[in-house]
């Protein structure tokens, strides 16, 4: 490796390492926030779930909230908030380790309105 292409490839492992973990990154501002909700989705065996309940969590992109039920990150459900009847497709992107009240989600809106949670976030 010559001398100019390892003191390039030096300079850029520096500022990769110097950056912020990508696990770290958000696309905007985090607020606890009980707001209601209801999320659906299907079972395997075609029934249909619904749960009233309430985030932990908002931003403009995502929540967190903790539910009594087992889904698998990458699973698709219907999220309302109960309070502006708006709906939007959301995604698991985080679950968190079986607790007495059930798992904490992470979950992703997929298309988010502007103004899903009816904050200002």
């Amino acid at each position: 490796m010559s001398g100019e292409v390892r003191a390039m490839a030096v300079s850029w492992f520096k500022h990769t390492c110097e950056r912020e973990p990508l696990g770290d990154k958000r696309r905007g501002p985090r607020m606890n926030s009980r707001v209601p909700v209801r999320i659906e989705w299907d079972e395997e065996d075609g029934q249909r779930v619904r749960l009233d309940v309430h985030t932990r969590v908002v931003n403009p992109t995502g929540c967190m909230m903790i539910l009594s039920r087992d889904l698998e990150t990458d699973h698709r459900v219907a999220l309302t908030n109960r309070a502006t009847r708006a709906s939007v497709v959301a995604v698991v992107v985080s679950k968190s380790k079986p607790r007495p009240e059930g798992w904490e989600y992470g979950f992703e809106l997929i298309g988010p309105e502007t103004d899903f949670w009816g904050l200002e976030l």
